[in-house]
């Protein structure tokens, strides 16, 4: 891990206490010509890609240019050189009349004109410690060596007990079912706040459930019963109050006790305005690091160690270097939206409580999180990479009911051609990772001491293009999806297609298509990063042989159509109950054939699930039960 610069600790305080989720906390403005740090807010939208493109009829000229020159080569770094030698030719001539009038007004206008980026300054992390990288990794060491221990006075069965925040979301659901069946893990401990369930029309309370209430829900559709469930234990807390929101009596209790927190709660919209985004993760990462300190502190502290659940897209948009485990630097080309940046911030606090305050930490940065890499199960997600999927399913649903009558095959025709288009680049590629591998690194962690002060991305070496994601979609939901370059899709297409919906009488495919544009056209654009793996076999000893991403990614496909009905199936009751009848049918199914069920092709899979299971109920054929 390496940091560089001055600031320290004090210095840090001081920002905290004058702008309390100010980005200027953890980031700097540098000046090109002086170097020196330019004093002053910094507004978060600066901090985005979205900021710094589409802003000059030239700029999406070259922008376009730049995909095409890396459709024609194959390589990201073509189009990030046609772009700099373009700027650079535009940076000259826009010097050279500035040169002939003698007036740098000239110079700018000039530059404004014809759509040269005028920067003065750039932006870099705050370091989180004053110290060199020889006195960092001396503080790592001792940390590492007090963890091991830990762990050795514990012995051959170490009997682990465990906070978990972020319980009822997708890793955290994922984090208990595998924690039920480890022997090495004695007790969980899972904060959950109290639901109140209202009516959508009127907003009248429904029910309100305590956090027993809602574990005991959680356990029951996890499946988890007998001896396993008397592992988990709910309690009340909020991560965006300190001490997690817990009760002092009831934290007290715990601060003697736990072996492990593990911080799983985030929000994870790409779409989160930047006051939410802060809250749930800079703000609550803070507070559950702030805990675990105080856990490890206690008198009689049984503590090992705190994982933080961070995000290998904290990295920003870095192409084209690679996106190291060992190095973080704020990224040349920006973030792709609050979420990334929030995450970043929160990883630097994360730093700073291991370096200066002392606490054992592991960070595990896992890629953007997708189903079991062998059944597509998901618990209900459709956010990310679901969102898409979804959509698409939906529209073919529209379409086909819209076509039926004679009248409505021009209907159907224009809306197939705006809603099966989507923002893609076919060179970008994505880092896809399955929720089981993603676990099984978070579980690896507990007992490895030498995982503290490490960030080990949780990632792919196989990532997945556009193209082949639009390919097997295509395949597995029957839409002629067509990727479109982001660029003009964003500035041209996109609006146009909004308008032309609303005229169709289709506002929610409108307002779906708009999202989905908003959040993902980032993401479909060339020059995504390549984030480097190998902690993950070398330090938390995870099979060498990574999920085939292809294989996982068409089982979300499948999962999505025939578990959740592209989001139509919500209930989460519901959904456990479909996901155990998915599961046992592709046990059959492998069985029945000797085959892989992500390589049997879309209309055999078909044919053969309908075999196993009956559609309508969605419960095993009578020839299976």
């Amino acid at each position: 891990m390496a940091f560089d610069g001055a600031s320290g600790p004090d210095e840090y305080s001081a920002l905290a206490a004058g702008a309390a989720c100010a980005p200027a906390v953890y980031i700097a403005r540098i000046s090109l010509r002086t170097g020196k740090e330019i004093r002053g807010p910094i507004d978060p939208r600066e901090l985005l890609v979205q900021s710094h493109r589409d802003r000059h009829p030239a700029d999406i000229a070259v922008q376009f240019l730049a995909s095409r020159l890396v459709q024609f080569t194959g390589h990201d770094r073509a189009g990030w050189q046609l772009m700099r030698r373009i700027n650079r030719l535009g940076r000259l001539l826009a010097q050279a009349m500035g040169g002939l009038t003698g007036s740098t007004a000239v110079e700018r206008g000039v530059k404004h004109l014809i759509g040269v980026p005028d920067t003065q300054d750039y932006f870099r992390f705050r370091p989180a410690t004053p110290l060199g990288n020889r006195a960092v990794a001396r503080r790592l060491e001792r940390l590492r060596r007090m963890a091991r221990a830990r762990l050795r006075r514990r012995g051959a069965t170490p009997r682990l007990q465990l906070l978990v925040t972020g319980a009822t979301g997708f890793v955290g659901q994922e984090i208990l079912a595998r924690a039920a069946e480890d022997a090495r893990i004695a007790r969980v401990v899972c904060v959950l706040r109290p639901e109140t369930v209202r009516d959508r029309k009127t907003g009248a309370v429904m029910a309100t459930y305590t956090p027993a209430q809602r574990g005991a829900r959680l356990l029951r559709r996890l499946r988890i019963s007998g001896a396993s469930a008397r592992k988990f234990r709910f309690v009340e807390g909020d991560i965006e109050q300190p001490g997690l929101g817990i009760r002092p009596a009831v934290a007290a209790r715990l601060q003697t006790a736990l072996t492990h927190v593990i911080h799983a709660a985030a929000s994870v919209s790409f779409d989160d305005p930047y006051a939410a985004s802060y809250r749930a993760n800079v703000l609550g990462n803070r507070h559950a690091l702030a805990f675990s300190l105080g856990c490890q502190s206690a008198a009689g502290s049984a503590f090992v160690a705190h994982l933080a659940i961070e995000t290998s897209y904290i990295h920003g948009r870095t192409k084209p270097a690679i996106a190291q485990e060992t190095a973080f630097v704020f990224p040349r080309n920006f973030y792709n939206n609050y979420y990334e940046l929030t995450k970043a911030m929160a990883a630097i606090d994360t730093d700073r409580f291991m370096i200066e305050r002392g606490l054992r930490v592991v960070q595990l940065l896992p890629s953007i999180i997708i189903g079991n890499s062998r059944t597509g199960n998901n618990r209900g997600d459709t956010k990310v990479v679901n969102a898409p999927v979804n959509a698409f399913g939906r529209a073919k649903q529209i379409i086909d009911h819209v076509g039926r009558g004679i009248t409505g095959v021009p209907k159907a025709w224009l809306l197939a051609r705006m809603a099966e288009s989507f923002p893609g680049d076919p060179s970008a590629e994505l880092n896809l990772v399955p929720i089981d591998r993603v676990v099984a690194g978070i579980l690896a962690a507990l007992t490895a001491p030498e995982a503290i002060g490490q960030h080990i991305h949780l990632a792919s070496d196989d990532r997945i293009r556009s193209d082949v994601m639009a390919r097997i979609a295509t395949d597995e939901i029957g839409v002629d999806i067509r990727l479109t370059d982001p660029t003009l899709f964003r500035t041209v297409a996109a609006p146009m297609r909004s308008r032309a919906l609303h005229t169709l009488n289709e506002p929610k495919l409108a307002r779906a298509a708009a999202k989905l544009t908003a959040v993902f056209s980032a993401y479909g654009e060339w020059g995504q990063p390549i984030h480097d793996v190998g902690n993950d076999v070398r330090i938390l000893g995870l099979s060498l042989r990574r999920p085939n991403i292809e294989h996982a990614f068409r089982m979300l496909c499948r999962h999505n159509r025939y578990v959740q009905q592209f989001g139509k199936i919500r209930d989460a009751d519901e959904i456990a109950r479909r996901e155990a009848v998915w599961s046992a049918a592709i046990d059959r199914i492998e069985h029945t054939t000797g085959r892989e069920v992500a390589s049997i092709p879309p209309a055999l899979f078909a044919h053969l699930l309908a075999r196993a299971i009956d559609t309508t109920t969605f419960t095993a054929a009578r020839s299976h039960r």
